[in-house]
């Protein structure tokens, strides 16, 4: 490679091959190296006027120094005036269809006697390299499991229909050990993703401190990079196990690049092993990439004598959190306002479900799983349920009206109050009901005529 600095040793031979008279061509055959080369070295010791022995006494760092490192000139005037562009290009690049062809063309037309596209990029990922550096991360045992999925798909296909259908990939991986976990999944939906997480966290038998997700809208509801908002239910998810969600920043990579690493890796361990065979259902694709997947684990890590699953179990297992005794329940949410009976509707069941009255025309917040329904108004559950599905009709609830009804006059007193006759009866009942509740009369009035019409039916209470 051209401005390659050659070996110490070589040097030394080609200043003695020098100085006991050899030509050029031969001392480059001899060296294995090119003419111009061997003159650019020997230009060099004659101009720093020393001799070969003096030469030969220095160490090879003292050696690099003489001869090996190249003198940098300073930046010319077009190269100074490229550098202050790099920054604003910099920035241009993170916008929707900007490249660096349009900023070299806008560049340019500034400085006509700039450089040319390919050494504008040449020198532009030099300076990024050096202005935004990597560094190393060191994963603590029982740290972190990185989760995201992957951008290749893998298929089942529909037995009766012969329908290919695109399934997602989900990655899990442990920090320290990089143990590795795959399922494939039918959506990114949160009930998808929060599954996967979950069957994550019985497969390595344990919970890490934080997991650390992308920022998919399963796990972050609003990105930010000092305080993103996360999903509820997958929040909630994260306090039934005791861990702590740590979202990627958005468009950075490098935040999970061990995830993104163990995604490439899949490509080739986990996709290419199955790609021949047709599966007919999620449960047969996981079943076999499961078995691929310990294959995987189990095997030795490049340039290591051991694998991700002795490494894990050697340092990791016994650092991670105990699972619950239960596994999480999936809860959805619903709003709704309480009706003025004291019950309030779980829409996707159509069934009712009843609240304290004081809450009546509320809008509160329903959280349902397939076991139970809890009821929530400003974060307080104010009631809570077993869950029942299937529409029913409901009857007004008589303990809403308690507190009216207990100042009623009994049966007795009605009856004495509005005369012998079943119809006098009724009328005086009705008008002491309209003088009692006088904000709402029709909601009472109106079940008492409808009785009017069969008036033998009637009884009254004494």
């Amino acid at each position: 490679m051209a401005n390659t600095t050659i070996s110490m040793s070589k040097i030394r031979k080609i200043i003695r091959m020098y100085t006991n008279g050899r030509s050029i061509m031969s001392i480059a055959a001899q060296a294995d190296t090119s003419r111009n080369t061997v003159k650019k070295y020997l230009a060099s010791f004659k101009d720093s006027g020393f001799t070969f022995e003096e030469v030969d006494a220095l160490n090879d760092k003292e050696l690099e120094d003489f001869f090996g490192k190249s003198r940098e000139m300073p930046p010319t005037g077009r190269m100074q005036s490229m550098l202050r562009c790099f920054p604003h290009v910099d920035k241009e690049l993170k916008r929707t269809g900007v490249n660096r062809h349009i900023l070299w063309g806008e560049y340019y037309k500034e400085f006509p006697d700039g450089y040319q596209y390919s050494q504008f990029c040449f020198y532009y990922t030099q300076w990024k390299a050096r202005v935004n550096p990597t560094m190393h991360m060191d994963h603590k045992a029982g740290d972190k499991l990185y989760v995201d999925f992957a951008g290749q798909k893998l298929s089942i296909t529909d037995k009766e229909t012969g329908e290919i259908i695109t399934v997602e990939v989900f990655v899990a991986i442990l920090g320290a050990s990089q143990l590795t976990y795959v399922e494939a999944i039918g959506s990114q939906q949160k009930e998808d993703f929060i599954t996967a997480c979950e069957n994550t966290l019985h497969y390595i038998g344990g919970v890490p401190d934080a997991i650390v997700p992308d920022n998919l809208k399963a796990a972050v509801t609003k990105s930010s990079r000092f305080e993103p908002t996360l999903n509820e239910t997958f929040a909630d998810f994260a306090d039934h196990y005791g861990t702590t969600i740590l979202p990627a920043r958005a468009f950075r990579p490098r935040d999970k690049a061990l995830v993104e690493g163990a995604v490439k890796i899949m490509y080739t361990r986990i996709y290419a092993p199955l790609r021949k065979v047709v599966y007919h259902s999620l449960k047969d694709l996981n079943e076999a990439i499961r078995v691929v997947l310990e294959e995987h684990n189990n095997r030795f890590l490049q340039g290591r004598n051991y694998s991700r699953r002795q490494q894990f179990d050697e340092i990791e297992r016994e650092v991670l959190n105990p699972l619950p005794v239960l596994r999480y329940e999936l809860k959805k949410q619903f709003h709704a306002t309480v009706m003025k009976n004291g019950y309030v509707c779980l829409g996707p069941d159509k069934h009712y479900y009843s609240v304290p009255y004081r809450f009546i025309g509320r809008k509160i917040k329903l959280l349902y799983s397939s076991s139970s329904v809890e009821a929530f108004y400003h974060y307080e559950r104010i009631a809570i349920h077993k869950r029942t599905r299937g529409y029913i009709f409901i009857q007004p609830r008589k303990t809403i009206w308690l507190p009216l009804i207990s100042s009623w006059p009994t049966g007795q007193k009605i009856s004495s109050w509005a005369g012998p006759h079943p119809y006098t009866r009724m009328s005086g009942f009705i008008s002491i009901i309209y003088s009692t509740v006088n904000n709402t009369p029709s909601r009472l009035i109106s079940p008492a005529w409808a009785s009017l019409a069969s008036p033998e039916k009637w009884v009254m209470n004494a």
